[in-house]
C-alpha cells in the first residue's frame, strides 16, 4: 500500500483548519504543518491532528514555505492541501482505493474545484498536481501562485478537491509581492508575468495589466493555456476601458494558438449580443456548444461555457431573430443543464405566457 504525507502551510486558519483535517486524517499516514505566523488558535488546532507542526518565518515566498513542509515528509508520496480545501468522503474513499493500487505514478492529478454556482455546483475547475512521489526531485517554484514542474509518469484521476473559502484574505498581498519582485528584477518566468497581469486586472489597473499581459504573450516558453487565458483577461481590460472593438481583437488573438475555445466563444458571443447582432452572436454560441476540449489540458474550465450559458443565450438570440421554435429548443437544452436557474424559470413563464 502507498503511504502519504499531507504537507500544508497555514496562517490564521482557525475557522477552517479542522474542517479540512478531520476528514482526511484517517486516510493519510502523516500530517506535516508549517505555520507562517498565526496569531489565532491555528497551531493549537493543528497540533490535534498533525504529527509535526513547525513555525516557518514568512518571507513573501509561498514556494519556500511549501518546500519546507515537503522536506519534512517521510512517506511514499507528498500531498498538499490548503486549509480552506475540502475533500468529501466520496473522494477520500477514492483516495483509499488509489493507495491500494499497484501502479506508482510520479505525479497524481486531481480536479480542483475553485468556483461554484448558487447551488454549489462546480463553475470553475482545473487539474492540479496533488500527490507527488517523495524524494523524486519535485519542488515548488514561484513566490506566488506557486506550482511544481511536472515530470515522469503523470496520472489523471477523478478525485476532486473543493476550495471553499469562508473569509477573504489580504487582497493586496499578491500584487505587493509581484511589485517587489519587479523592482528587484525578480520577474523572469512567463508564469509570473501572467499572474502579475491578472493581479493588476483585479486591482482595476487595466492599462498596466494590458501591457503586462501583452508582454507575457510574447515571452518564449509561455504556456499555451495561459496564453489563451490571457486573451480573456486582456479582453476584459479593453472592455473596462471602453474599447469593445479592441476587446474583440484580444479574443480573436487566441486563435493564433488554438482552435476556438468555449470560453472565448462565449465572450465573443456576448460582445455581439451587446451590439444586438443576434445572428453573429448565435454563431459563436453554437461553436461553444461544439467544444469538446479535454479537461486534462490544465486550463481553467468554466463548466457553463460548454452547456448552460451558450444554450440560454441562443434562446435569447433566436427569440430576437423571430425564430420562436429554435428559441424554445435552446430553452429546453438550457433547462437540462440547470433546471432551477432563475433564467430558465423566467423563460418557462415567458414561453407559457406567449403560447
Amino acid at each position: 500500500m502507498k503511504t502519504i504525507s499531507l504537507c500544508m502551510i497555514v496562517k490564521d486558519e482557525e475557522e477552517v483548519l479542522e474542517r479540512c483535517l478531520r476528514p482526511v486524517r484517517p486516510f493519510v499516514e502523516e500530517i506535516i504543518i508549517a505555520d507562517t505566523g498565526s496569531k489565532d488558535s491555528t497551531k493549537v488546532i493543528a497540533a490535534g491532528y498533525a504529527d509535526q507542526v513547525y513555525s516557518f518565518p514568512w518571507n513573501d515566498d509561498f514556494a519556500a514555505a511549501r518546500n519546507f513542509a515537503f522536506s519534512k515528509a517521510s512517506m511514499d508520496y507528498c500531498m498538499w492541501l490548503d486549509a480552506d480545501d475540502v475533500m468529501t468522503q466520496e473522494n477520500l474513499e477514492k483516495l483509499k482505493i488509489w493507495k491500494n493500487q499497484e501502479d506508482r505514478a510520479d505525479v497524481v492529478m486531481m480536479k480542483y474545484l475553485t468556483g461554484v454556482d448558487e447551488k454549489g455546483r462546480p463553475s470553475l475547475s482545473y487539474y492540479r498536481e496533488r500527490l507527488l512521489k517523495n524524494h523524486s526531485g519535485f519542488w515548488w517554484k514561484g513566490k506566488v501562485h506557486e506550482a511544481i514542474p511536472l515530470a515522469g509518469t503523470i496520472q489523471y484521476t477523478d478525485m476532486e478537491v473543493l476550495h471553499q473559502k469562508v473569509k477573504k484574505g489580504d487582497p493586496d498581498r499578491n500584487l505587493r509581492i509581484y511589485e517587489n519582485m519587479r523592482k528587484e528584477g525578480g520577474l523572469q518566468e512567463p508564469r509570473e508575468w501572467f499572474y502579475y497581469g491578472r493581479e493588476l486586472y483585479d486591482h482595476q489597473n487595466y492599462s498596466r495589466a494590458l501591457e503586462v499581459l501583452h508582454h507575457f504573450q510574447e515571452m518564449p516558453g509561455a504556456w499555451l493555456e495561459n496564453k489563451i487565458e490571457s486573451c480573456l483577461q486582456a479582453a476584459a481590460c479593453q472592455e473596462a476601458l471602453g474599447n469593445e472593438t479592441e476587446a474583440m481583437g484580444e479574443l480573436v488573438r487566441s486563435f493564433l494558438w488554438s482552435a476556438p475555445r468555449a470560453e472565448i466563444c462565449c465572450e465573443i458571443g456576448r460582445l455581439w449580443m451587446k451590439q444586438k447582432q443576434w445572428k453573429n452572436a448565435a454563431a459563436w454560441y453554437q461553436q461553444a456548444l461544439r467544444d469538446t476540449r479535454s479537461l486534462q489540458s490544465g486550463a481553467f474550465i468554466r463548466e457553463d461555457c460548454r452547456g448552460f450559458l451558450p444554450a440560454i443565450q441562443l434562446c435569447v438570440c433566436y427569440d430576437h431573430m423571430g425564430s420562436r421554435k429554435r428559441a424554445y429548443g435552446y430553452h429546453c437544452l438550457a433547462k437540462k443543464f440547470r433546471p432551477d436557474s432563475e433564467w430558465v424559470l423566467y423563460n418557462d413563464r415567458y414561453f407559457s405566457d406567449t403560447n
